[in-house]
């Protein structure tokens, strides 16, 4: 046994200390790739404080002490809001500094954000309860510029390097977040079952009142609510606080008890003729919500792969560590394997991922090809990231065995985080869905997508099959709704092999396709070919010197 007070022989340390940004070279092959050599810094920067003990227990504290609803301050004033640990503070404030709201909307370098997207997955690896707030406040940007007399109060606000936390009228903020409340009872995913009336007011102010059953981050400055107006379906933008600093109509009721997303309050709100301004024309709700959702999807694939991430490292540290058999654990054959195999799921998931921040970007700078590419990868990558994601978290957890099991370890709250992100922000079938709609009705996107995977023609005899093979499917029709899912599973794992063969060591891209995109894939993890380099896979995604 070691000395009292050290710990036992054979027991694996915490991972903590280091660089996560430079310890991971697929990130950081991909941030040099879609943003360019200016960003590195920041991200080395954010990842040595992500990897620091301190930075990691402000996770643990704000995932232990959740927020709780207070309807009065001490004094007996009606306040209605959620208050949270410090440690929640803490990490908005470093989301904040390090650029991760509405920043790269406004930066004017080219790769803003790409070099985002990067420091959303390091600090997702600390506590992904605090990337809803920030995902909200990002996204939020293009719908705010739908009508130049908000974007002219809110931009600077949600694009400011400062976290605000003050129950104050924006007037008197540093900087903002920026929510949603969208969800009913009886809708879900169908927002044309919104009941939420509002009704008009004078000029572009309307009155809203209803009862939104998923609202997140209540404790956001303001929201962007559906509403059914006068001419229909309409979508409002809701100040939590009026200019006089009174509560405007926007009362949580209660905060949920959820899975996972623990740190993060989710409430049920009432709408008490809550005033709004008109977003767009009345009865195009939909169509101008979305200016902002789209966005919010891509920070699920994000968070997908900071779970990914995550579990990767934790199981490769803890089985370096640990003696089994005579020999390291990860040097047994079997348990090689399944790091290798959690490693590829990372590979592809990360470079389709910055792939997608880029032409978020450009589809931004008025790029037609960008846009169409972008509408398409999208919901294939959400649907198939996200859906991912909590398997992987399984399997990592179970490379720890039981230490993973507890919660002194990072990976239960990976592991109950993980299904969030198939269901927020539309969940599989829907994401399968919206990729048949995209190639249906939207002009160029069969030819942006597929252009994408012909640049990575003749590099791979396995993906050149499959991208052939998704091409004649093209060419017969869209396929039909029972086989949305199949289809966007095959063109998510095409679009990661091209970028992995054009891009990824030749270990991993083989690795990826033979694995991926052969009749033999059957979905669970460690069941890899014969002859795969599965050592170097698991090195490069971990160097032995990296920690």
């Amino acid at each position: 046994m070691a000395e009292w007070g050290g710990l036992p022989d054979n027991v694996p340390p915490a991972r903590t200390g280091g660089d996560t940004f430079c310890s991971d070279p697929a990130l950081a092959e991909a941030v040099w790739r879609e943003a360019g050599a200016w960003a590195m810094d920041g991200c080395r920067t954010l990842g040595e404080l992500c990897g620091q003990p301190e930075t990691i227990e402000l996770g643990f504290a704000a995932n232990e002490h959740p927020p709780v609803l207070m309807a009065y301050d001490r004094s007996g004033r009606r306040v209605d809001e959620a208050q949270f640990h410090p440690g929640w503070h803490s990490l908005l404030d470093l989301a904040a500094w390090h650029g991760l709201m509405g920043r790269p909307w406004v930066e004017g370098t080219k790769g803003a954000h790409a070099a985002r997207a990067a420091r959303f997955i390091l600090l997702a690896q600390v506590e992904a309860g605090v990337t809803c707030p920030i995902a909200m406040t990002y996204s939020c940007v293009p719908a705010l510029r739908l009508e130049p007399e908000l974007a002219a109060v809110w931009e600077p606000l949600v694009t400011s390097s400062e976290y605000d936390p003050r129950p104050v009228p924006a007037t008197e903020k540093r900087g903002a977040l920026v929510g949603m409340a969208l969800t009913e009872r009886t809708g879900g995913s169908d927002l044309r079952r919104c009941a939420t009336v509002a009704s008009p007011v004078g000029g572009e102010r309307y009155e809203l009142s209803g009862t939104k059953w998923f609202v997140s981050a209540p404790a956001s400055d303001a929201f962007f609510v559906l509403g059914r107006a006068p001419g229909g379906l309409s979508c409002f933008f809701v100040p939590r606080m009026g200019d006089d600093g009174r509560l405007n109509g926007f009362r949580p009721e209660r905060l949920k008890e959820k899975l996972g997303n623990r740190s993060n309050a989710t409430a049920e709100v009432v709408l008490d003729r809550a005033v709004g301004r008109l977003v767009g024309e009345e009865g195009r709700g939909v169509r101008a919500v979305m200016a902002m959702i789209g966005g919010t999807r891509h920070d699920c694939i994000l968070a997908s792969a900071a779970v990914l991430r995550l579990g990767l490292v934790e199981a490769i540290h803890h089985t370096r560590h640990r003696q089994a058999f005579g020999q390291r654990l990860a040097d047994l054959g079997a348990m090689t394997g399944v790091l290798a195999d959690l490693a590829l799921e990372y590979e592809g998931a990360v470079a389709g991922a910055l792939r997608l921040s880029r032409a978020v970007e450009e589809a931004a700078a008025g790029d037609a090809e960008a846009a169409a590419f972008r509408r398409i990868a999208a919901p294939v990558l959400k649907y198939w990231v996200c859906k991912r994601a909590p398997g992987h978290a399984a399997e990592a957890l179970e490379c720890l065995g039981g230490a993973g099991y507890l919660e002194t370890s990072r990976l239960p709250r990976a592991y109950r985080e993980a299904p969030l992100m198939s269901i927020w922000e539309g969940s599989g079938n829907v994401q399968a869905l919206d990729v048949l709609r995209a190639l249906t009705h939207e002009p160029g996107v069969v030819d942006a997508f597929l252009g994408e995977l012909h640049r990575a023609r003749g590099g791979n005899r396995v993906l050149d099959r499959a991208a052939s093979s998704l091409t004649d499917q093209l060419a017969a029709g869209i396929p039909d709704e029972a086989q949305a899912r199949a289809f966007a599973g095959l063109a998510a794992r095409t679009l990661c092999a091209s970028l992995l063969v054009r891009f990824a060591p030749v270990a991993v891209s083989d690795a990826f396709c033979a694995s991926r995109l052969t009749p033999r894939f059957s979905g669970a993890y460690g069941d890899l070919p014969s002859g795969l380099d599965t050592a170097a896979i698991v090195e490069r995604a971990l160097p032995p010197s990296a920690l």
